[in-house]
């Protein structure tokens, strides 16, 4: 991982073990891929992985309405705030 870092330019900055509050939303966006898509599905190749994965992602950004933007997706947030880069999961 460090090498796939340095050669992409990605600088690696992890939290302090046992405090999952240093970066609350990842903490949160992590336990939700979790339970509503990865213990939801058995796998059965990398490409279906990568289709369902896609398909929640699609869903968790377009469809899923989310308690901090009002209830909103953070698509109609997105749109309503005109900033559609900053709140999409890539």
């Amino acid at each position: 991982m460090d090498r796939w870092a340095y050669e992409n330019a990605v600088e690696l900055d992890f939290s302090r073990r046992s405090t999952p509050t240093d970066n609350a939303l990842v903490e949160s966006f992590n336990g939700r891929l979790r339970q509503e898509c990865l213990n939801e599905h058995w796998f059965l190749s990398l490409a279906d992985a990568r289709s369902r994965t896609e398909g929640w992602r699609h869903f968790y950004n377009e469809e899923r309405p989310h308690s901090a933007p009002g209830w909103k997706t953070p698509e109609e947030f997105a749109l309503k705030h005109g900033s559609q880069a900053n709140s999409k999961v890539p």
